[in-house]
């Protein structure tokens, strides 16, 4: 029974390794050409001055909360 078992495990071990080296055989197509003919940047032209001072006012503002904070904890440790 034990030999069965092992012949058995041999061959649906080697079926899932064929089976999934012939699902791998095709490599990935070629990327589409840019869309934007000429001299593009990067990006498109995007505008990114709003949203950097919302992350530096956000980065302040979380900042300054922890400032706070240690000071509230010092003060508590001082009482």
């Amino acid at each position: 029974m034990k030999k069965v078992i092992s012949i058995l495990s041999v061959l649906v071990i080697s079926l899932f390794i064929s089976i999934s080296a012939n699902a791998q055989v095709m490599g990935p197509s070629n990327p589409p050409g840019d869309p934007q003919p000429g001299d593009q940047p990067i990006g498109g032209g995007a505008p990114v001055g709003g949203g950097l001072f919302i992350l530096l006012g956000l980065g302040a503002a979380y900042g300054g909360r922890k400032l706070y904070r240690l000071h509230q904890e010092e003060d508590e440790e001082i009482n």
